[in-house]
Order: structure tokens, then sequence, then C-alpha cells
């Protein structure tokens, strides 16, 4: 099976074919969480989409290393420049709380739901504050290269100087200079301090009460936001690496800003492919908790909101956010929930019948085993397609209509060979577990085997119920679990269970 991969790359705006720097590697690098307060629920869609990438570029054989940073200082508010305490330090105040204890909890908090939401630790995940001699000896580099200043002890990048040296500054985001003018904040303090509007600071001088500091050549002071991601990925990626990620949101400054240092520093550009999720809405409309249009991942479980009609289960809620291609909004609804967790349950409950599916040995091969095969070759190149999970999984519920069709005896073994039934039951399981990173979850949310355990109790007491001729047992046994949506399948391996 060929699987030549295209990725569409956001800095040329252009599907291109994947080749990675190392025959058979694959470095990718994606910006991680601020850490001041619990992950939001767009955040954990981009990370299961980057995921779902890193999980493919596995699967296809690659030897990945994937780096997921943690944010834990420097990050400003407003994002984009100095004279507003950074998050986490505000954060710390109000609480009363060590910064790092704020920085522990929520990240805590992070790898919690990283993996409820069962996406794999990256391979590296570093933290800002532990590597501020990097950073700081990239502001150096930058300042020997003279693409950045010093004034007043912060360290701001001359962003006409390098457009001036760079003509692609600007390049992923879109923007030129003039627009970069436009969407600095003219109000922050020390904004007299800069050559241009659009420089930033790539170190800034502490406050005297401001928590996170330390000592540098040029002052007592913290990290610029952006200058975080260069210096690490570069640690561990080298200067350039395959992959950068992120949320589409980043594109501008944060990803704009860390290009520029990184050829201000190392004279390359940091990543051959840059790949961005969309974002996700709620009921066609941005997130917003001002307008209470918002909803928090725990709510979503819960059903503790006013915007569902009951919880759904974390893999459930993975399942919702595979209908959409990473590159493309996705609209969270009740009713688009209802519809995931019925198509969850259909998917699941096809592979369960598919696994236990055992060929009568006939090898003959017609129009049912092409149209098979094709389908499973279909699939792998819609994912080959630019990591197309929605359209791959199309493919897969078009195997399910086969699945079910043989499980029904409305088709026939006869016309498909053992090979291609175990190239199906291959394809189900490498792409629900391996690639979608799927978990089998029982009817109930909870996801611990009690549910099946007592499911398996009941069939075995209506089976008794047949085999002695209760039949009014065995009727009420099954009338009562169809009033719950509960529908029994009985078949020759058995009987097996699902959740309408």
């Amino acid at each position: 099976m060929e699987n030549q991969l295209i990725v569409y790359n956001s800095l040329t705006r252009k599907k291109e074919v994947f080749k990675p720097m190392v025959e058979g590697h694959v470095g990718m690098y994606v910006c991680g969480p601020t850490v001041y307060s619990d992950v939001h629920l767009g955040n954990c869609m981009t990370f299961v989409a980057f995921d779902v990438i890193y999980r493919y570029l596995k699967y296809l054989g690659y030897k990945v290393r994937y780096v997921r940073n943690i944010t834990d200082v420097g990050h400003l508010e407003g994002d984009s420049d100095i004279g507003a305490e950074d998050k986490i330090s505000k954060k710390a105040r109000l609480e009363r709380l060590e910064p790092m204890e704020v920085v522990q909890h929520y990240t805590n908090g992070f790898h919690k739901m990283m993996q409820t939401f069962n996406t794999l630790s990256p391979s590296i995940e570093p933290r800002a504050t532990g590597h501020i001699i990097e950073q700081i000896d990239m502001v150096q580099q930058i300042l020997d290269n003279g693409f950045a200043y010093e004034q007043n002890g912060s360290v701001y990048f001359d962003t006409l100087k390098f457009a001036k040296a760079h003509k692609n500054y600007g390049q992923l985001s879109g923007r030129v200079i003039d627009d970069l003018m436009v969407e600095t904040r003219d109000d922050l303090k020390n904004q007299n301090e800069k050559r241009h509007p659009s420089d930033f600071a790539i170190w800034i001088k502490a406050d005297p009460e401001h928590l996170m500091r330390w000592e540098s050549p040029w002052s007592i002071g913290f990290p610029g936001w952006h200058l975080e991601c260069s210096a690490m990925s570069t640690k561990y990626l080298g200067k350039t690496f395959d992959i950068h990620g992120g949320g589409n949101d980043l594109k501008f400054p944060h990803h704009e800003n860390e290009i520029a240092q990184n050829v201000g520093c190392c004279n390359s550009a940091p990543a051959n492919y840059w790949l961005h999720t969309n974002m996700l809405l709620m009921n066609g409309k941005k997130m917003s908790k001002s307008d209470g249009n918002s909803i928090t991942p725990q709510q979503l479980f819960s059903g503790d909101s006013e915007h569902i009609t009951k919880g759904y289960s974390p893999m459930v809620n993975r399942f919702f956010m595979l209908q959409s291609h990473y590159r493309s909004t996705l609209d969270l609804t009740d009713a688009a929930l209802q519809a995931a967790e019925k198509g969850y349950r259909r998917l699941m409950e096809a592979n369960k019948v598919l696994q236990a599916m055992q060929h009568p040995g006939n090898e003959a091969s017609n129009d049912l085993d092409k149209e098979i095969n094709t389908l499973i070759q279909e699939a792998h190149d819609k994912m080959n397609d630019d990591f197309n999970a929605p359209n791959a999984l199309a493919k897969l519920f078009e195997l399910v209509n086969k699945i079910n069709g043989l499980h029904d005896k409305h088709l026939s073994f006869n016309d498909i060979t053992t090979s291609t039934l175990d190239a199906l039951k291959k394809c189900f399981h490498d792409f629900i577990f391996d690639i979608f990173g799927l978990l089998e979850e029982n009817a109930g949310s909870n996801g611990n085997g009690t549910l099946d355990g007592l499911m398996q109790l009941i069939i075995d007491i209506r089976k008794d119920a047949r085999d002695n001729k209760n039949w009014a047992t065995s009727d009420k046994i099954r009338d009562t679990l169809k009033e719950l949506d509960i529908q029994l399948k009985d078949g020759k391996e058995g009987t097996s269970w699902v959740k309408k």
C-alpha cells in the first residue's frame, strides 16, 4: 500500500508532498498551554488534532520526536507586549500563591485532561522556566546579529531592520509592516522605548513587584513570550526541523515573531512545514465567557450546562472532534454531539462484530471483495491527504454497512476472501485505536467496565431463561432494555448489546 503523505503548509498556503529532513524521522514542535487556568475546550481540540497527526506519522513508520512546551512564564495580558503583568504572576498574586504553585496545579490539570481524551504524551515537554539560559543566549545572539536593541534594561526585536534584510517577514500571517503598526496597541507602558511600534520585546525588565524574574546581562527581568518557543524548539529539534504546529490564532503575532527570532538568531527558518488548527465554535458562534456562549470540558462530560441536554463521554467528544478536518471550524451543538454519540457507538459495535467474524474458508473474490479493498485503500488515501480524518471516517462507515450486511447475512462471506476479511479487521483496529485514538467505552459515560459487566450478567440471565423456556422473563428483559434504548443482538457468536 503506497503512502505518499500530502500536507497543507500554512507558510506557502498550498499542499505539498511531505519530505522529512532525515528519512524515516520527523521533528515536530507544537505550542503547548499557558498554565494559569484550566485548559479550555478549544485547546483540547487543537491537542487532539495534533495527537491524531502524531499517531498517523507513527503509523506510517516515522520515528517522531514530538516536542510540546509548557508556557509557565512571560505570557503577557494581551499576548503582544509589555505593560501588564504576565498571566501566571497575576494569578499567583490574586490567589496569594507562589507562581510555581499556580503552574503545577494547572499543569497537573492539563495532563489529566489530555489523559481523559486519550492523547499520547509528547516525546519532550519542556518548560519555559527551565530554559532561561537558552533564552538569554538567543537574545544575545540576536543582538550580536544586529536585529535587536537594548533600551532601559529591556531588549526589543528590530522589525524594520529585519524586514529590510529579510523580505519574507510577514509571510506566515500575510501581514506587512504597516499592518503590524496598526495591530500594535499604543496604550502600553514603555511603548516610547521602541524605535518602531511593531517592534516586540524579547527580554523584559521586571518591575519591582513582578514575581517571576531572572538575572540577565541587561536587567533583572523575564523573557518575551515568543522567545521561549524559539529557544526550546531549537534546543531539542535543531535550527530547522520538519513541522511546527499550533492553533490558527497563534499565526500572528506568536508564530510570525518566532520565525523572525529564529532567522535573526540562527539565520534559518525554524520549520519547513507549518500546520494550524482552526477554532471551535458553539451554536454557530465564537465561544465567549462574557456572552455566556461557552462550556468547559468538565461540563461537557457531566451535562451541567444549559447548552446541552445531557453529558457526553470523553470518547464521544473525541469522536465528535474527528468530524471536522483540523483546518476547518467545528460547531459544537447538542444535536451534533448526539449524532456523534450514535456514530461512535455504531462504529465500535461494528468493530466488535467484525473482530468476532470467522471466514468459512471459501476463497471466491468478486465485486464485494473488490469494493471492500477499494474502501480500505480510500480510507488510507484520505488520511494521506493532509490528515483528513473526517473523510477517512466516512470510508469506515461505508465499510460498516458491509460489516453489518455480512453479519445480517444480506451479504455473503462466499463473496470475499479470507485475506480481505483479515485486511478489514486490521483496517478497523488500526484506524479506531492506533490512528484516531479512540477507546472502547461502555454505553455508560464512566468507561470503567462496570456497565459492561452488568450487561453481561443480564445477557447470561436472559440466556438461562431462554434455555429453560422461561419466555416471560426473557421477554421482560428484552422489553425493559428496549425502553432504556439498549438493543440486544443475537448472532452465531452470541449476544451483543448496543446503546441506541
